[in-house]
């Protein structure tokens, strides 16, 4: 099957080099898509230097909208997500993502921080289902209505499709990766006040039941 990486930037900058230069070590995936949410930072810059392809978004519209403008500017089958601000990415981790849906062995696969550190480990051991890093059958995404309208809960409508639907999930345990806190990009007060905008989105999501 045919297999694309899609990564959703919003002013990342200083981390999606790195994250692109360890998915094109991973030959199984055949193109690589940065979909920049509208960034004022040098990202559509970092791509282009980067070799992959660049989808340019002019506003800053979630990232729900940005996964399905990633997912239109692919016919891959499979369809990998990852954040754009992971710290310690390795191909082991790429493989371990794809292997079971690439397999058979789920449609979907949600990938979890262990090792990394402390707040980002505990977030997803907590919740899960809020990791922005998974691979899945592209034809899930389509199926998705609202995701386009989600900002940080689009991980949460993309789950809560698949437990509706009956579609099965595999949880993959990715050692020693994590990523920046909001708090590291932006300041001490500018990030609390997105990390509280996004628990915010977070709880509406919940709150439609998954």
């Amino acid at each position: 099957m045919r297999t694309a990486a899609i990564i959703p930037a919003y002013n990342e900058q200083e981390t999606l080099r790195g994250v692109v230069d360890v998915l094109k070590g991973v030959p199984i995936i055949e193109e690589i898509i940065v979909v920049s949410d509208g960034s004022t930072d040098r990202t559509p810059e970092v791509a282009r230097e980067a070799g992959v392809r660049l989808v340019e978004l002019t506003e800053n519209r979630g990232k729900g909208a940005a996964m399905k403008e990633g997912l239109r500017s692919t016919s891959a089958e499979v369809v990998l997500f990852l954040d754009a601000d992971l710290i310690g990415l390795t191909t082991d981790h790429v493989y371990a993502l794809l292997n079971p849906v690439l397999s058979g062995a789920c449609q979907m696969s949600v990938g979890v921080f262990e090792g990394g550190r402390v707040a980002t480990d505990l977030a997803q051991v907590v919740a899960p289902y809020l990791s922005g890093q998974r691979a899945l059958k592209a034809g899930i995404l389509a199926d998705i209505d609202d995701l386009e309208v989600m900002r940080f809960g689009a991980e949460i409508a993309l789950t809560r499709h698949c437990k509706r639907s009956g579609i099965e999930i595999s949880e993959v345990s990715l050692a020693g990766l994590t990523h920046r806190m909001k708090e590291e990009k932006m300041g001490l007060s500018r990030g609390l006040a997105a990390r509280f905008r996004m628990y915010w989105e977070i709880v509406r999501s919940v709150q439609k039941g998954l």
